[in-house]
């Protein structure tokens, strides 16, 4: 995400070329044991899969977790994108005109449970989902099923009704069924929807709608008992945690390599420090202090020293990622200024894109972006209902709509934003730009651990109008088809809050129509459904699209077979072996 001349592009173009073939690159047998060594800022959101939602987080879901489905690591994109079985035996169509999934579990998947490794079964799959549920600290993706599993919505709302306390919710799941869920015996699952739904299998892949071994009733959902008492399913568990500063993980000793078609586990152990900023982290990796890292994203002046240098260590990676500033439409703050129309495309004609892209680090790595969809989601397409030249930014058109709607003056907002990576940086950018038109920002820096899990997703800081605008970023839940991760999170309600839905935007008719696009058949009617969602909410201006952005990776000497996991657009750690 770095400026460059177009020589420069070049130079990185052949560079990331040499990447790719080089990441591939492997001794000649995968060497197991040794530590591998992961640096990031920020600490995991949550332990807890259902409600883990951070794209980070799936690096250690991927270690310490299965779910039915997920995706093989792998640097060709076609690959990386295509759903494999994984508790699963296989990838199933479905039967009754869509509407029926059956799946079979495999053997030799086990729990890492108190009493001994047990096997992971039926009911354990149905209790995951039951938890997404819960009235004490639900999961951001319950939208994607609660209204398509049949019987899932009864079951949700007979839940909230549910005191949150520990006994309370595991009598209530232990003596509840959602009926669309069926276990005929304990190896074989079978979901029933209420319609056809051809992005159900990638939802599936969702750490949120993983099995839960029935231990976890015992404790509140991510709560401290539960983490000192986490229970894996995937190669690697928790050893030693401290919070902020370090987590290790170790060797799962009930997880079976013949069970598992998708982690290899050759490392013993991973170590994540936490806490490093990113030009720290490079230099510990280009020193061989440090293997990986997680969520740090490369300072431009470092990646292009990188480039210059033809380092054939980093390689870049789509996974549909948009930055947009979010709009605070419900706090009275400004006599309720940002309920305005006018005001809000204001602010779409007021911000300087192409001096973002510029900050991030230019046009090789991110551009501007103007819609809900970013590349590489089927619905994209290239739109803008609010054009300047050059993605510069109109502050005269912004000024005439801020007049016209009763600010004459101008007008203050209150924006907070990570205090993370480039962050600060593109903060201050962006509040350059607005001011140009008459909008002075007050930036207020929050601790990247606490921007998402305690102050963006807290609703009384949103009504409360301790912002006014604020820049979050998505990634698109799963890989595929994925359009509905992005809409259906932040852009609809339905009398519910949904986590990432920081102001209950909705529009109906984009609803509608995008029920429409979930049913259809063919790549042609879905793509041309969700672009006629994307540019009904942006009719609404509910958000401020400013960057599409390529995620730009890089890992130390020692570590082989760096392959992508989709879902954390990251190397994945159960796949890599360290050459010692």
């Amino acid at each position: 995400m770095r400026l460059f001349s177009k020589k420069t592009g070049l130079r990185l173009a052949a560079a990331l070329l040499a990447a790719s073939c080089s990441s591939l690159a492997m001794a000649d047998e995968p060497q197991t044991g040794g530590t591998l060594r992961v640096l990031g800022t920020a600490d995991l959101d949550h332990f807890d899969p259902t409600s883990a939602g951070l794209v980070t987080t799936n690096n250690f879901l991927r270690a310490v977790t299965r779910q039915l489905i997920s995706y093989e690591a792998s640097a060709d994109e076609a690959t990386r994108i295509s759903p494999k079985g994984d508790l699963a035996t296989e990838v199933p169509q479905p039967t009754n005109d869509g509407l029926t999934y059956t799946f079979t579990l495999r053997d030799g998947a086990m729990w890492n449970a108190p009493s001994g490794p047990r096997q992971i079964t039926s009911a354990d799959f149905e209790r995951g989902v039951e938890r997404m549920c819960n009235p004490a600290l639900g999961s951001s993706a319950l939208t994607y099923y609660v209204d398509l599993i049949a019987g899932m919505a009864k079951f949700c709302e007979g839940f909230a009704k549910v005191e949150p306390t520990v006994e309370a919710m595991k009598a209530y799941i232990e003596n509840n069924d959602i009926e669309g869920i069926q276990s005929p015996d304990e190896k074989t699952i079978v979901i029933n929807l209420t319609q056809r739904a051809g992005d159900f299998i990638y939802m599936l892949s969702l750490a949120s709608a993983g099995p839960a071994p029935v231990e976890v009733l015992d404790y509140m959902p991510d709560g401290p008992e539960y983490r000192a008492n986490f229970i894996a399913s995937g190669p690697y568990t928790v050893g030693e945690y401290t919070p902020d500063s370090r987590l290790q993980l170790v060797r799962n000793p009930a997880w079976k390599s013949e069970s598992d078609p998708l982690r290899k586990a050759y490392v013993d152990e991973v170590e994540v420090t936490f806490g490093i900023q990113p030009d720290a982290a490079i230099q510990q990796l280009q020193a061989g202090d440090g293997d990986m890292t997680y969520d740090i994203i490369i300072p431009p002046a470092t990646l292009q020293m990188l480039t210059t240098a033809g380092d054939e260590k980093m390689m870049t990676i789509s996974s549909g990622r948009t930055a947009f500033i979010f709009i605070n439409t419900v706090s009275a703050n400004n006599t309720g200024a940002l309920k305005d129309l006018r005001v809000r495309q204001a602010l779409q004609y007021a911000i300087d894109k192409a001096a973002v892209v510029q900050q991030m680090g230019g046009p090789t790595v991110a551009k501007p972006q103007n819609g809900i969809f970013g590349p590489g989601v089927l619905g994209f397409h290239e739109f803008d209902l609010y054009p300047s030249e050059g993605a510069k930014g109109d502050p005269e058109k912004a000024k005439a709509l801020l007049a016209e709607a009763g600010f004459p003056n101008g007008i203050t907002l209150k924006m907070p934003y990570r205090n993370q990576n480039a962050e600060p940086a593109i903060a201050q950018t962006i509040q350059a730009s607005l001011k140009k038109a008459g909008i002075e920002i007050e930036l207020t820096p929050v601790t990247p651990a606490d921007y998402y899990s305690k102050f963006m997703t807290n609703p009384l800081n949103t009504k409360e109008g301790n912002w006014d605008i604020a820049p979050v970023g998505w990634s698109p839940d799963w890989a595929g088809g994925a359009a509905r991760s992005v809409f259906q999170p932040q852009f609809t309600f339905n009398g519910t809050h949904q986590t990432y839905n920081y102001t209950d935007y909705n529009n109906d008719a984009a609803t509608e129509r995008a029920q429409q696009a979930i049913n259809a058949t063919t790549p042609e009617e879905v793509a041309k459904l969700w672009s006629e969602v994307d540019e009904m909410v942006m009719n609404d201006s509910p958000v401020v699209p400013y960057v599409s952005e390529m995620i730009v990776i890089y890992h130390g000497e020692a570590v082989q077979n760096f392959l992508p996991y989709a879902l954390s657009a990251q190397g994945d750690w159960t796949n890599v072996w360290l050459d010692q």
